[in-house]
């Protein structure tokens, strides 16, 4: 009888965002993203360090693998290539048809390709690929701690789905079954990278910034093209080619036609300055995803019967959008797992493999958590590489001792116990700053992060208090929700209001995170005001630091005042 394999390796792995999760007999080891730990933001390549650390955790080597998740199907992407051919039929889509067919019989042959590399890795190791979706929806349920719920899925595209609808249920063994999918070209995140590329910013990177100068548009001025471009239904939405051409997944075909660009403004590039018409186009694409993504919340419901929702994929990441189907009313709560884009599936992939290995074990370490990686506390810190820095070991008011400085106008990066799963720092490598405080907004953006200037902030607040200054009425753990804000919020602390009313918030409490609310109890002690500029420890173009010296090469090379690196205060 085969052995149910017990060690199961999860990897996100020569797509963006390269990641690996560890399942030992049903137990969550760890995860981690390679980019905290390689410095290269977005990396492809195979997470090395990321396995390497996992591994290490649990005391085993490569031989011990039992079975390797990776989050894609190589076979569903061959089905789309007839499908592909079909295309020909329409004049709009007829230019394509065939470069579509070739580039997804290319992606397939390379995605087995890769299951190979892999499986020479771990001699021992069955490789498993995992249809992508059913990654996303193990690990947006799994992370919920709930028994049942429904599952949202959005994203570009996972082999050929792009939004999906499910059922889940059993948080000791979760599963899930698919009610419902939209497939390619037919994809709302490929269509927000498009426009992200047109307002000349990375596609797959920067699509955050383009949320938030849409704060700053009017939505009218496309409101009508954006109804053209992407059309609602019954049970879902269509994206017209005639705006958004069909996807290839071959390099040089634009991802906008000429007729979006006749009726909008030509591509801007990075060098150019922002104009009306850019706002404008930014604001009507925002419009548009929150109006699309709530029309799938409420499909969900009709689905399902559910009274909760999980959120997935990496439209779960616009915060707005959530923060809008919250706001709808159609969910008693909804979820947002702290690493629902592509790196998280590892996670998930590692679910279906245990679950469908039928484990007597349940799972553990999943629900509830997102301080899943390497943590560096009790290790000596040589600082010779920076000799302009300078340390002192704190005592034991180290939460006194911070909240102080922070009441006094001090800008601190925050480097304490293990990584954050996801792309939001959540006080362990944060950038923390008192919303009190005269032109922190601009000063954060201008001379510690080195960003475009209209870019918010967000704010963290006890939980115990968050109705005091959010309007958002449940928790919101890993700032996955943007939320309206009370008349004290715009009084006491306008400096995380955005221009459209709302904060992307995190609620913190003393389980989730024991030293960060000790913080904003003594800060809130002091001020008044228990809430604080949280932004993520890094600067634009960099990933989350992951280790002291990215920490410290951060504080060397920005305009923090000081670091705060488990339990020793540097500055200059």
């Amino acid at each position: 009888m085969k052995r149910t394999p017990s060690v199961i390796l999860g990897l996100c792995s020569y797509t963006h965002d390269s990641s690996a999760a560890l399942l030992v007999g049903g137990e969550l080891i760890g995860f981690v993203e390679e980019e905290r730990l390689s410095e290269q933001k977005h990396t492809k390549a195979y997470p090395a360090r990321a396995v390497e650390w996992l591994l290490g955790q649990a005391q085993l080597t490569a031989a011990d693998v039992d079975a390797v998740a990776y989050n894609f199907q190589p076979v569903r992407y061959l089905a789309e290539s007839p499908a592909a051919l079909r295309m020909a039929l329409s004049p709009a889509t007829r230019d394509r048809a065939l470069a579509r067919a070739r580039g997804f019989a290319k992606v397939a042959v390379r995605t087995q390709r890769r299951t190979r590399l892999i499986a020479r890795q771990f001699p021992a190791a069955r490789v498993t690929p995992v249809l992508h979706h059913r990654a996303h929806q193990l690990t947006a349920f799994a992370t919920s701690g709930w028994d049942e719920a429904a599952v949202l899925v959005v994203d570009s595209l996972g082999e050929r789905q792009t939004t999906t609808i499910a059922r889940a249920h059993d948080t000791l063994r979760p599963r899930t079954q698919t009610l419902e999918a939209i497939n390619d070209p037919d994809s709302l995140g490929y269509l927000y990278g498009a426009v992200t590329e047109h307002l000349g910013w990375r596609r797959g990177d920067e699509e955050g910034t383009v949320m938030a100068l849409a704060a700053l548009g009017d939505p009218a001025r496309f409101r009508p093209l954006f109804a053209q471009a992407v059309r609602t239904t019954a049970t879902g939405f269509r994206i017209n080619p005639a705006y958004f051409p069909t996807r290839t997944l071959t390099s040089g075909y634009p991802r906008t036609s000429r007729r979006l660009i006749a009726e909008t403004c030509p591509e801007r590039h990075p060098s150019e300055p922002l104009t009306e018409v850019h706002r404008d186009l930014a604001a009507a694409l925002q419009e548009r995803t929150e109006q699309v993504m709530v029309h799938l919340a409420r499909r969900a419901l009709v689905l399902t019967g559910s009274r909760r929702l999980c959120v997935g994929g990496g439209v779960a990441t616009n915060c707005v959008s959530i923060g809008r189907i919250i706001e709808a009313g159609i969910f008693d709560e909804v979820f947002v797992p702290p690493a629902p884009g592509d790196a998280g599936t590892a996670i998930g992939a590692a679910l279906a493999v245990h679950v469908d290995g039928r484990s007597p074990r349940p799972v553990v370490g999943v629900a509830r958590t997102c301080y899943l990686g390497p943590s560096y506390e009790d290790q000596p810190l040589d600082l010779t590489p920076w000799p302009s820095l300078h340390q002192k070991n704190l005592g034991i008011e180290t939460a006194e001792f911070l909240a102080d400085q922070l009441a006094h106008g001090t800008i601190v990066g925050l480097f304490q116990g293990a990584v954050e799963a996801g792309p939001r720092a959540l006080g362990n490598r944060s950038i923390l700053a008192s919303p009190l405080e005269p032109g922190v907004v601009e000063r954060l953006n201008a001379t510690v992060k080195f960003r475009e200037p209209f870019r918010p902030f967000a704010p963290m607040v006890l939980a115990e208090r968050a109705a005091e200054f959010f309007t958002l009425g449940q928790q919101a753990p890993y700032m996955s929700m943007a939320s309206g804000v009370t008349d004290k919020a715009r009084e006491h602390v306008p400096a995380i209001v955005h221009a459209n009313g709302t904060s992307r918030l995190q609620t913190v409490t003393r389980a989730q995170n024991p030293f960060m609310h000790a913080v904003l109890t003594a800060f809130g002690r002091r001020t008044g005001v228990p809430v604080l500029i949280n932004t993520s420890l890094n600067v634009k173009g960099k990933p989350i630091c992951g280790t002291p010296e990215m920490a410290l090469d951060c504080l060397a090379n920005s305009g923090l005042d000081a670091l705060l690196l488990e339990g020793r205060w540097i500055a200059r």
